[in-house]
Formats: structure tokens, sequence, C-alpha cells
């Protein structure tokens, strides 16, 4: 499979609940933590949900 890059760029201060356990669960605790997963349906999901505190870059 391929390989995906997520970089929190936006602070998760003040963001509803739902969207920090989002980015927890992605694995990004601080801004401009960058973590790699394989490009699945599960993933590509969780990060449509906080797509406005990310950046996401195809290897």
């Amino acid at each position: 499979m391929a390989k995906i890059k997520i970089t929190q760029i936006r602070s998760k201060i003040r963001r509803p609940e739902d969207q920090k356990l989002t980015l927890e669960a992605l694995g990004l605790r601080r801004l401009n933590q960058t973590v790699e997963h394989e490009d699945s349906r599960v993933i590509l999901g969780m990060v449509e949900k906080v797509k406005h505190l990310v950046r996401v870059e195809k290897q």
C-alpha cells in the first residue's frame, strides 16, 4: 500500500472534542509534528474530518 505523510499545521485549541480525539488517534500530539500512515480508507476518513488542521502529502 501507498504511504501518506500527515502534518499538523493548525492548533487543536478551541476545537470540538471529536476533532481533538481524531488528531490523537492519528498520532498527532503537537503542532508541526509529522506522522506516516498507510493510505487506507479509515485513515483517509480521519484526515477528512480534520482536513482544516493538517496537511497531507502522498508518497
